[in-house]
């Protein structure tokens, strides 16, 4: 028994919207969250000292650095994805 027998119609179909806003909110939580952690990672590698202007060293460092942790973060994600689907077949 899933918990749900005893609602009508709209009620599911408020249900079904409330997870689906929570899961959005998660994600968006989540994404906040490696925002963080990125920022926290290239500022440690590359900010020796903070000024009042950021010189051109650091600022290709805090480019490559997030860029490389994007594109490990997507790789990750689509393998994940494809490893998922590949289950459910």
């Amino acid at each position: 028994m899933d918990g749900y027998n005893h609602l009508n119609a709209s009620e599911m179909a408020q249900t079904t919207e409330l997870q689906r806003m929570i899961a959005a909110e998660q994600q968006k939580a989540q994404f906040q969250a490696q925002v963080h952690n990125f920022t926290d990672i290239c500022w440690d590698k590359c900010v020796d000292s903070p000024g009042s202007k950021m010189d051109y060293r650091t600022e290709t460092c805090l480019a490559s650095c997030v860029e490389r942790f994007i594109d490990t973060t997507l790789t990750i994600s689509n393998r994940f994805t494809q490893m998922v689907q590949k289950s459910g077949q």
